[in-house]
């Protein structure tokens, strides 16, 4: 068991084949004095208390997701029974109930062994800022390890535990995923609860997973994030499952006017080789001019948002400010300085930048930028307490402000051997189009898991048929992936399935009118397969969705290669006057990419 890979899927075949819950718990024991290294836990559950816990368990339980799976938590989510400190002994109260979220994951089986480290008050991407022993970078221990959830990022890296907790309002899931070679899912706001949760900006606060595999973060985002109607902030969004991606897609990138490295010509050419990966995979790269995204991720610290961590902690600053790290002090003390008038003039100029950025968004799939900019040593954060850390967050800071959700993916090592990371963004409620993205990049990549010898798990395809709650729809012209309309498809949360062929008895028509063009698929003794995709989409939308489609197109039933059958686009007969037939092209693709000569440069640019 020694060198038994902890995820969840490996976990859960062991279980499956006999495995006992209480050796893992030895073996996650064992791990944590191999690492030996103090700064992880701040409070950690005996061993023996554990043991007893996890044969608790009884027979191995299936329908139970996360049955056996050790975890952790940042120590400034609550857990009953155990203290809460969010790194100042002097704020520590014991908790007496779990948080929305962790009280989930205990009912899916899952074992807490305890809280880890942070900086305080989840304040910082660097990992440093706590009066206790900061962790060390799993990778490389002259690197910062990263926060504010350093001590979550770097048990996860070391293989302690399959997965844990970190919170993310500036980019602590995020970062310190990108600097132990691990994933890091922040996700929509308001899809996993904050009850029970010390808040540091609460608008823009959200708990975060790290994991070692993509599909184990999704797994485990999909298992607690239960509508809290307790929490204000909560949102009813569905935690969907991840789908397959498109045939093609369109990524956003920073120009490369616009990229900035601070100097580290390793980190700029490692994000170079990501994005040929991603267009290895199928993306269309738009190159954006970032300009606006790093003016709005300036304001999170620098402008009146610091006001919400100031009135987490007023009175301590005020009664005992001795008992606040000093960085920390530091950086919430500048709210002081702020009025009502400040917020709102703040207000007022994000709400503007918030409206020149949403166009470009809305250009495409998803976005990709770098995890982080560069590297920085310890070293760099004693002379520099604050620089490093402003640097840190140039690719995060602006995320939640914006709504947007993330996953930060290990990729291919630098030259140097530290680790590559890329962090895919969308819109909120696209959590589950990251993972289908991130689940094909991981493998592509990165060769191993955090700090482990465990090699990254191949690729696997996800489930072709639709959730509970979806509807499986063929789409066969402008809807497909990169076409014209497949926007009305993904807005309204669509997801794609699979691309496929009809059963060989349909003919293609090219419809008059238009634009957009548009096809007609039509059962024919002597027709053909033809190319199309699966698409499933929320049933709650089907409504809107038929609501768009023109005459002489309706909703019918299409028969597929593999002998089933799936709800699609049909014709009526009198829609074929004037239509041309071409069936010889095989599919609505081929047909589009022969009759429009390509002018495709290599990056497209947009501003």
């Amino acid at each position: 068991m020694d060198n038994l890979a902890f995820t969840i899927t490996a976990l859960r075949e062991a279980y499956a084949s006999g495995t006992r819950p209480a050796d893992v718990i030895r073996e996650c024991y064992w791990r944590i004095r191999e690492a030996d290294d103090p700064g992880i836990f701040l409070h950690l559950i005996g061993e023996n208390e554990m043991i007893g816990m996890a044969q608790a368990l009884g027979r191995f339980d299936p329908k139970k997701p996360l049955w056996g799976i050790p975890f952790a938590v940042k120590d400034n989510i609550d857990a009953k029974g155990i203290p809460t400190s969010a790194g100042c002994p002097a704020y520590t109260y014991q908790a007496t109930e779990d948080a929305f979220a962790v009280a989930q994951l205990k009912a899916a089986g899952a074992l807490l062994i305890g809280k880890t480290n942070l900086d305080q008050f989840a304040t910082g991407l660097v990992g440093v800022r706590t009066p206790y022993p900061v962790p060390k970078n799993a990778i490389d221990p002259e690197v910062v390890p990263g926060g504010s959830s350093s001590g979550s990022a770097v048990a996860v890296a070391h293989g302690i535990v399959p997965f844990a907790l970190g919170t993310d309002t500036a980019g602590s899931g995020r970062v310190p995923a990108a600097l132990n070679n691990i994933v890091g899912l922040k996700p929509t706001l308001g899809t996993i609860s904050a009850t029970g949760v010390v808040p540091a900006c609460r608008s823009l606060d959200t708990i975060s997973i790290f994991a070692l595999t993509v599909s184990d973060a999704h797994t485990v985002f999909r298992t607690c994030s239960i509508f809290d109607e307790t929490d204000a902030y909560a949102r009813p969004f569905d935690a969907r499952p991840t789908g397959n991606l498109p045939p093609t897609f369109k990524v956003g990138i920073p120009s490369k006017k616009t990229r900035r490295f601070f100097g580290d010509d390793l980190q700029e050419a490692s994000f170079d080789h990501d994005l040929s990966e991603l267009e290895a995979l199928g993306a269309t790269l738009v190159e954006f001019d970032f300009t606006t995204f790093f003016e709005i991720a300036e304001m999170l610290y620098e402008g009146t948002w610091v006001a919400e961590r100031y009135a987490v902690i007023e009175t301590l600053l005020k009664d005992n400010p001795e008992a606040v790290h000093p960085t920390t002090a530091a950086v919430i003390k500048k709210a002081e300085a702020f009025s009502a008038a400040d917020a709102f003039r703040d207000q007022y100029h994000f709400a503007g930048l918030r409206r020149a950025v949403e166009p470009l968004i809305g250009q495409v799939d998803f976005l990709c930028v770098p995890s982080i900019p560069t590297f920085y040593s310890t070293a760099d954060l004693e002379a520099d307490p604050v620089g490093p850390n402003s640097n840190l967050g140039l690719y995060t800071n602006f995320v939640n402000l914006l709504d947007l959700c993330a996953l930060a993916v290990p990729t291919k090592e630098r030259s140097d051997g530290r680790p590559g990371s890329l962090t895919l963004l969308a819109k909120a409620g696209c959590d589950h189009l990251l993972a289908s993205a991130a689940i094909r990049l991981h493998p592509s990549g990165a060769a191993f898991m955090g700090a482990t010898d465990w090699a990254v798990p191949a690729a696997q395809s996800a489930e072709v048929g639709p959730a509970e709650g979806e509807m499986a729809i063929a789409v066969g012209g402008a809807h497909m992936s990169g076409l014209p309309l497949n926007e009305e498809l993904t807005r309204l949360g669509g997801r794609c399935l699979k691309a496929t062929k009809t059963a060989d008895n349909y003919r293609l028509y090219a419809l008059a009118g238009g634009p957009p063009a548009r096809p007609a698929l039509v059962k024919s003794e002597d027709g053909t397969a033809l190319e199309i995709e699966i698409w499933a989409l929320p049933i709650s939308e089907i409504g809107t969705f038929l609501s768009g489609i023109p005459a002489p197109l309706g909703l019918g039933t299409v028969a597929l290669q593999d002998g089933s059958t799936v709800k699609g686009f049909i014709s009526e007969p009198s829609g074929l006057q004037g239509a041309r037939d071409i069936t010889e092209f095989g599919g609505w693709r081929a047909f589009v990419a022969t009759a429009q000569p390509s002018n495709k440069k290599d990056h497209q640019t947009t501003t």
